[in-house]
């Protein structure tokens, strides 16, 4: 009699992975706010490609039928909704994205260890220095300090930081600092050619960008909740 054949049963591998989402915070009229979306994009008609976005209603009282309407608009524009935050579980529908819950800014918290290391804690890296220039599709990430690119930061490429970004080369791409609510932060470039710039959630796109500053060393900064933009002598 043959023994029994036993079946290896393989197990799910998991691995965690986190992204940057986008938040949208929608304010009445919603069509107004609807409305300023519609001239982000058509300054910027990739903006939102391929980005997380996540639907933050807690300013809102909508019915179940005015989110899923709203969540529809959305769609329509290319805009795809990850999750929604701020409502009660019974507004939303299987057919809508999921209820989140738990979010919080780009940044881990950092907490104090309970019980004294007996070794030496490995300092924290505060800065991020990027030798070779940012290519094209490609997405660096760095929520704890600054980031130096010595080179060039390609179109389509992106650039996000806790702190400041300086580029020693032409910015094609979009470069987005501050995103830990650190107003303090900067930009600076060799040439700006930036399809984006962004600090501490304040942006402007390439179209808002004056042509006497195409291809000249640049640098942005906050004033007054406003971006501003100026040539490095």
């Amino acid at each position: 009699m043959d023994a029994p054949v036993q079946s290896t049963r393989q197990l799910v591998r998991m691995r965690g992975r986190s992204y940057v989402a986008f938040v949208f915070s929608p304010v009445v009229p919603i069509m107004d706010w609807l409305g300023e979306i519609d001239a982000t994009l058509a300054r910027s008609p990739g903006f939102f490609v391929g980005k997380p976005v996540v639907l933050d209603l807690s300013a809102l009282d909508l019915s179940q039928s005015a989110i899923a309407h709203l969540v529809a608009n959305l769609e329509q524009r290319n805009i795809r909704v990850l999750g929604i935050e701020g409502v009660s579980p019974d507004h939303l529908t299987k057919s809508m994205p999921p209820l989140l819950t738990g979010g919080r800014p780009c940044g881990l918290p950092q907490f104090e260890p309970q019980k004294p290391q007996a070794k030496p804690q490995k300092p924290k890296q505060t800065s991020l220095l990027l030798d070779q220039p940012v290519r094209s599709g490609q997405s660096i990430v760095f929520a704890d300090g600054d980031v130096t690119v010595l080179g060039s930061v390609g179109s389509g490429a992106e650039i996000v930081a806790g702190g400041s970004i300086h580029v020693y080369g032409t910015l094609r791409g979009r470069a987005m600092a501050g995103i830990n609510g650190n107003s303090s932060a900067r930009i600076f470039c060799q040439r700006i050619e930036a399809e984006l710039l962004a600090i501490d959630g304040y942006y402007q796109t390439a179209e808002d960008i004056g042509e006497s500053l195409r291809n000249r060393p640049a640098q942005a900064w906050l004033e007054d909740d406003a971006l501003k933009i100026t040539a490095l002598n």
